[in-house]
């Protein structure tokens, strides 16, 4: 189903259930879900969106902000920000201070991320191993531009250190999904229906990694 807001035109995945309330939702990757009780008309599924529209637009908008090259840091002066756990700080509340060059300071700034991200994982990951039953072989700390998270055959998990960049829950969603994985190690029903039992609202951390994750970076 589609509809013109504006100066643009969109499209509607349409969702219809057992329920007694219209609601619409969009996502990350822009993505516009209408729920809707059974039976409900194609007009007064358009008319919701269009009373809606504002809300739909100003997410739309701020999604392709998000999607923005992100600038070059700058590691000397002191006025740039940078993410830990999902909160910005400035380089010398992070490494402390040091007289070093920008990429002195860049690999002091990324030895900080891998050792706090390695610290937090073997923290947190230990009761979703107990809810999941499982135990990984290993875990390790890495470099990646492609993942946030990856599980080998052999049962050997790793993890992004950009992660340390991101919310505490964001960084549980990528633990638990890998963990998942030590169960089913393909993305079939069975293993997005086990995340979610235990993280039912894993698409709003999936959706804040795709328009943040750009900007987690050195």
């Amino acid at each position: 189903m589609q509809i013109q807001l504006e100066d643009q035109m969109v499209t509607l995945h349409v969702q219809y259930a057992k329920r007694k309330k219209l609601s619409v939702t969009v996502d990350g990757s822009d993505l516009i879900t209408v729920k809707a009780p059974k039976g409900t008309s194609e007009e007064t599924i358009l008319g919701a969106v269009v009373t809606l529209s504002p809300k739909i637009l100003e997410k739309l908008r701020s999604n392709a902000a998000a999607r923005q090259v992100p600038k070059v840091k700058a590691y000397e002066g002191g006025e740039e920000a940078f993410l830990y756990l999902g909160k910005e700080y400035a380089l010398h509340e992070l490494i402390g201070d040091r007289q070093a060059d920008a990429e002195g300071l860049k690999l002091a700034l990324k030895k900080f991320y891998t050792a706090s991200l390695k610290k937090i994982i073997a923290e947190r990951i230990k009761p979703y191993q107990t809810q999941l039953r499982v135990k990984p072989k290993s875990v390790e700390i890495v470099e990646s531009r492609t993942k946030w998270g990856s599980c080998s055959f052999d049962g050997k998990l790793t993890f992004n250190y950009r992660l340390a960049m991101a919310p505490p829950e964001v960084i549980d969603y990528v633990i638990i999904h890998e963990l998942c994985h030590l169960l089913h190690m393909n993305h079939d029903r069975s293993f997005w229906r086990r995340l979610g039992s235990i993280m039912p609202d894993y698409k709003e951390k999936e959706a804040y990694l795709a328009r943040q994750g750009q900007f987690m970076t050195l």
